[in-house]
């Protein structure tokens, strides 16, 4: 259980705890319960299946290792983002047909239509706010960035709105970036008060959710059964939304997935909050922002006026030593007006990325399906996948099998050699981010 306390140590500082207001802990399974669908995993892929399962009538059944939002649900940046990210779109372009892959890019945007759907329909209080930059550091990102601008209107007809060097300051107050495009339909919001919103959408629906009931193995069978340390579900079919924690629990439970994603930590702060004259001059209608960078930086101005400003990425699941002041050092090579400022929130986790950055649904048999591999992008996409997952146990399942066409393959090494291979490849990378 290495990631959870890696985790846990980190929980206390979150800005995002500190500002949400949680029921009551579900109570663990103890015993045997019955449900038609076995949902393992409280973060968006997990109580979307579960909430859109339970509204076409099914009884679900949902096990939470800790508590709900407990893993990158309820820690990422909360950047709610349109297509797959360049490598991910890149992969899905290689391996599918270019009507497939515009079927993909179709689905990425329902699922930010399906997020804000979900935010309106059960008076979800998680501060959205639309529109998103991406921001290039020097004239090679600047052309690459263009380019991507162009392709993404004439393959997929998504109108995003480049900023040249003239204006790009007229967006940010920063002379760190060298050019940039706007993103309308993409958008940011506190991704934990989003995820506890989406547990009581999905419990008012009829879902049982279970919290601290980790799942730990399943029999298989035409009524798989998911065990747990003090229970059983039996079920008609289960659907896997554990990400980077499936392998935490004993790798019993789904060994052929465990080594097709790699956990990658990232890190982020929340500054004091400034005056609101003050954070209105930095980024352009507050927009979430990030740089094209593969180890990117990533930010954005929260409705309480605070910088939210993440990255720091770690390859080795290790907390980087001092992380707070490193954290402040990489805001303040962008927003070097900010060194006033105070940094009482530091905290971190862990998101799960494929080798080809797509995401990675399938079966495992025909009863046992499986969510992952969300690559940075799981805000929007992951609400949808539930969606996707729903669909295809209710019998339709064209849009789910879709994704089940690209190809993955598992990180080389080995469970214990492949952290130090991908780390010196980062490296490599990084070093080309400088260039």
């Amino acid at each position: 259980m290495a990631l959870l306390e890696k985790e846990a140590a980190l929980t206390r500082h979150s800005y995002y705890e500190a500002t949400v207001r949680r029921s009551p802990a579900a109570a663990a399974l103890a015993g045997r319960v019955t449900a038609d669908v076995c949902v393992v995993g409280g973060g968006y892929a997990g109580l979307a299946a579960a909430l859109e399962l339970a509204q076409r009538g099914y009884s679900v059944a949902l096990l939470e290792a800790c508590q709900v939002g407990w893993g990158a649900s309820g820690r990422n940046g909360g950047q709610v983002l349109t297509g797959f990210g360049f490598a991910g779109q890149e992969a899905i372009e290689v391996q599918l047909s270019p009507a497939d892959a515009r079927r993909a890019w179709d689905i990425s945007l329902q699922g930010v239509q399906w997020l804000r759907e979900q935010i309106a329909r059960h008076t979800i209080e998680c501060e959205y706010v639309a529109g998103h930059v991406s921001l290039a550091i020097g004239r090679r990102k600047a052309r690459a960035l263009e380019r991507w601008v162009a392709h993404l209107a004439q393959r997929y007809d998504y109108e995003l709105q480049f900023i040249p060097p003239a204006e790009v300051r007229d967006w940010i107050a920063s002379l760190r970036f060298h050019a940039g495009a706007f993103d309308p339909g993409s958008g940011h919001l506190h991704p934990l008060k989003y995820c506890l919103g989406l547990a009581r959408a999905a419990q008012a629906a009829g879902v049982t959710l279970f919290e601290h009931s980790p799942a730990l193995a399943i029999e298989p069978g035409s009524r798989p059964a998911v065990k747990t340390a003090h229970g059983v579900v039996d079920c008609q079919y289960v659907v896997l939304a554990g990400n980077v924690y499936l392998g935490e629990f004993g790798r019993a439970l789904a060994p052929s997935l465990v080594d097709r994603i790699m956990p990658v930590g990232t890190y982020v702060i929340a500054s004091a909050p400034l005056p609101p004259a003050r954070a209105e001059t930095l980024i352009r209608q507050r927009s979430a922002a990030f740089d094209t960078n593969l180890v990117l930086d990533y930010f954005r101005i929260t409705a309480d006026n605070r910088v939210l400003f993440g990255g720091g990425e770690s390859y080795t699941t290790a907390t980087p030593l001092r992380l707070k002041e490193k954290m402040r050092r990489r805001m303040l090579e962008v927003f070097p007006q900010l060194a006033d400022l105070e940094v009482p929130y530091v905290w971190g986790g862990f998101v799960d990325i494929t080798m080809n950055q797509a995401p990675d649904f399938g079966r495992l048999g025909g009863n046992v399906y499986y969510l992952q591999g969300f690559s940075g992008h799981g805000l929007a996409l992951a609400g949808m996948a539930g969606r996707l997952v729903a669909e295809a146990v209710a019998g339709t399942a064209e849009r789910f099998d879709l994704f089940t066409h690209i190809r993955h393959r598992v990180f080389p090494g080995g469970r214990w050699l492949r952290t130090p291979a991908l780390v010196l490849g980062m490296l490599y990378y990084r070093l080309r981010d400088l260039l």
